[in-house]
């Protein structure tokens, strides 16, 4: 009788056991795996880079640089983009979700993403930030363009810059024609960097 009590009692007592696991599978879900699990606001970095061998342009245009030789990661995923072959013309602006002045002009840069379709690209670059933070805030704002990862400040160090807000305006032959680090932007002033700097006229 004791033996077969003893069969019972065993099984149960693992199952318990069991229960209390602290390992990975059992381990908590903290908000970085939440925003992971959630679908990205972003749109895909697929289309962004020319096509063809990674080889910055011998000579600079006139009155021109070329971006930086810099690979970052897309916020969705996929293939790494390398910034130095990003079709122009483009707006990259550089932010972070902790910075109350990116928070401000992001909306105008997502509405020149819309007004701009077809004339120009619009590419976000998320700077030294939480993936969940990054997540929220394009949820929040319908912050829809593509968007990269430098987490090391590496784009801002090949500029030259320690500042954000950051936008980087880049002509038709990948060149880059003006930093901008004024502050908060809003579409008017957009509109007017892109005609002045890209030559491109954007629609009200």
């Amino acid at each position: 009788m004791r033996a077969r009590l003893a069969a019972l009692f065993v099984p149960v007592l693992l199952a318990v056991t069991g229960c209390t696991d602290a390992g990975p599978d059992n381990a908590p879900v903290t908000r970085e795996d939440a925003a992971q699990s959630r679908p990205s606001p972003f749109a895909d970095c697929a289309g962004l880079t020319t096509d063809g061998p990674s080889v910055p342009p011998a000579t600079p245009a006139p009155g021109g640089m070329p971006l930086p030789q810099l690979t970052l990661t897309c916020f969705t995923g996929g293939a790494p983009v390398d910034l130095h072959q990003v079709k122009g013309p483009a707006v990259i602006n550089l932010w972070a979700s902790w910075c109350a002045p990116c928070r401000t002009e992001l909306p105008a840069f997502q509405r020149l993403s819309e007004r701009a379709e077809g004339r120009l690209t619009v590419v976000g670059v998320n700077m030294r930030d939480t993936r969940s933070g990054a997540q929220s805030i394009g949820e929040d704002f319908g912050v829809r363009f593509p968007t990269l990862i430098d987490q090391g400040e590496a784009l801002q160090r090949a500029l030259g810059r320690n500042a954000i807000p950051m936008t980087v305006l880049v002509d038709a032959n990948s060149q880059i024609r003006h930093v901008d680090v004024s502050g908060a932007l809003d579409d008017a002033r957009l509109t007017d960097l892109v005609r002045v700097h890209l030559g491109v006229a954007v629609p009200e």
